[in-house]
């Protein structure tokens, strides 16, 4: 696979099936111009560019072009966790891209709020430079003790307003998504702050029954963490957070597609109760793209094996070692048409968090993020394009 970052120039990609939109365009073309999508179409009737690339010379016929995936949950890859500074960012998120995500947001485990006040500062200062991060993600402090997952619990605590607003402001507007478990204490007011700050609420690591979670959606919250994981499952008579946000059509819900967090037929009922609302995302750990053995997850030690990440003292899931063009695999195998995958990894999760006008699209306007892929939908390229502001 190839990742050609340079968006300056021109470039045209021919000779593919372009998938986007929720829909299959057979034959396209698309032009890029700068980092910025300018032309598509059909056939040959295409301008001369400073690169142009045959897809199917690359990647074989039936080559794929979808946009850039976006990963807006994900804490490392590549041996290296986004809570390890600037530049073990930067070693996880070469890894994804090289994988098909050209952008992403940065997500940190529970810590104390004097240290997740420094990391979001840190990705605002990483943003002037680093184009192909889109903001932080706080997946804690504030959860539930008993749905902790991976997260250290005597760092878990109930939402403070000063400390929720202390946190975004770390971010100075960067901060896009907190997840927080709306039953507890400050829990509804918290996600009133978040979104009043302009990032996204979500609700996860809860102990939400549908009731707590539609209260939770009418303040304001709009994702759902993790799908399924780290929250009552769904009941007959207890519907929990999950159908609760399938009913709900402002609610994006995240999926992670590994076939561990999630067995694909639930993968496939997922995308069938909530069309069009599933963002899949990695929560890849420090594992991703590397080998099995120990690692930290913030404070949680976690050990992998055969690929599959869990913490040392409790034995729960520890984030994946995936990649987004494996969720693109396993959700196709599960039964999922491959242009609803693709908007699950381009348009959806760009939509949750206020990136929906440039990323997630290969019209003309958009940012020009784009990956080729061979039939069995493995990455051949990527493209990531030009600087992208909400």
């Amino acid at each position: 696979m190839t990742d050609s970052s340079d968006a300056r120039g021109s470039l045209v990609v021919h000779s593919a099936r372009i998938v986007d939109d929720a829909r299959i365009t057979e034959d396209g073309w698309v032009r890029i111009e700068d980092g910025v999508v300018t032309a598509r179409g059909t056939g040959t009737e295409w301008a001369p560019a400073d690169r142009v690339v045959d897809a199917m010379a690359v990647a074989g016929s039936g080559a794929v072009l979808t946009p850039g995936f976006i990963d807006i949950h994900g804490h490392g890859g590549a041996g290296a966790a986004f809570d390890d500074g600037a530049q073990a960012i930067r070693t996880a998120r070469e890894m994804h891209r090289a994988h098909g995500t050209t952008r992403a947001v940065v997500s940190f485990v529970t810590a104390s709020v004097d240290d997740l006040a420094e990391k979001v500062a840190l990705v605002a200062d990483m943003m002037q430079t680093d184009a192909d991060i889109l903001g932080s993600h706080l997946e804690g402090p504030f959860l539930d003790p008993g749905h902790h997952g991976a997260h250290e619990p005597t760092l878990l605590r109930h939402p403070d307003a000063a400390e929720v607003t202390r946190l975004l402001d770390a971010g100075r507007g960067t901060v896009r998504q907190i997840t927080i478990a709306p039953e507890l204490p400050g829990g509804l007011e918290a996600i009133r702050l978040t979104v009043a700050a302009g990032a996204a609420a979500a609700i996860g690591h809860t102990d939400a029954d549908a009731a707590i979670a539609q209260a939770a959606f009418d303040a304001g919250a709009t994702i759902l963490t993790h799908a399924f994981n780290a929250m009552h499952p769904i009941h007959h008579r207890a519907p929990g957070p999950v159908l609760t946000a399938a009913a709900d059509h402002r609610v994006i819900l995240e999926g992670i597609a590994d076939n561990v967090h999630l067995h694909p037929h639930v993968i496939k009922l997922l995308f069938d109760a909530a069309p069009g609302r599933v963002a899949l995302v990695t929560d890849a750990m420090a594992a991703a793209g590397s080998a099995d053995g120990k690692y930290d997850l913030g404070a949680v030690k976690v050990t992998v094996t055969d690929g599959i990440a869990r913490a040392d003292d409790t034995g729960s899931i520890a984030g994946s070692t995936l990649t987004q063009d494996v969720a693109l695999r396993r959700a196709v195998d599960a039964g999922v048409d491959l242009p609803d995958v693709v908007t699950a990894l381009t348009a959806t999760p760009a939509r949750a968090i206020g990136f929906a006008a440039t990323l997630g699209s290969l019209q003309p306007g958009f940012v020009g993020d784009a990956v080729l892929l061979d039939a069995a939908l493995v990455v051949r390229e990527v493209w990531t394009g030009a600087a992208v502001t909400r």
